[in-house]
């Protein structure tokens, strides 16, 4: 019994996929680098309590 020859880049019917291709997601974008978002909010967290540390030891 002989295979039957698939041309390069093809799938072989048998390990083929029946569901279609899906888009992929576009590169970049607002999530694309959490530690940003990270970052801010530390900042402002410490601004924040800088601020209240300034006040305590201008009493």
């Amino acid at each position: 019994m002989t295979t039957s020859r698939v041309p390069p880049g093809e799938t072989p019917p048998a390990e083929g996929s029946t569901a279609s291709a899906h888009r992929e997601r576009a590169d970049g974008g607002l999530w694309e680098h959490p530690g940003v978002f990270v970052f801010l909010i530390l900042a402002g967290a410490l601004m924040v309590a800088g601020f209240f540390i300034a006040r305590i030891w201008g009493l």
